[in-house]
């Protein structure tokens, strides 16, 4: 279990590098479409995360791996959106 940690850690830190590379760049070269920008990343963020959970309980060899990880993955997701959140504002 402790690989799958490690690696949604680094998928999640990728993510954010994304959103703040993409942002600084939306915002120095168009501000106006900053709305559109977070709420393509957000869709993007979701879809991604939701596909690593299904990919992964579809190849995981025990069902309770699968349920931990789950659970894991969706909290590290609650958790960077309130992070964007209260960067954005």
């Amino acid at each position: 279990m402790i690989p799958e940690v490690v690696l949604s850690a680094l998928f999640f830190t990728l993510l954010g590098v994304a959103y703040v590379k993409g942002y600084d760049a939306v915002k120095r070269h168009s501000p106006e479409h900053l709305v559109h920008f977070y709420l393509i990343m957000a869709t993007v963020r979701m879809l991604l995360i939701a596909t690593v959970v299904v990919l992964y309980v579809l190849f995981a060899k025990h069902r309770e791996d699968a349920v931990a990880f789950a659970a894991i993955i969706i909290i590290m997701y609650v958790v960077m959106m309130m992070v964007t959140l209260k960067l954005r504002h």
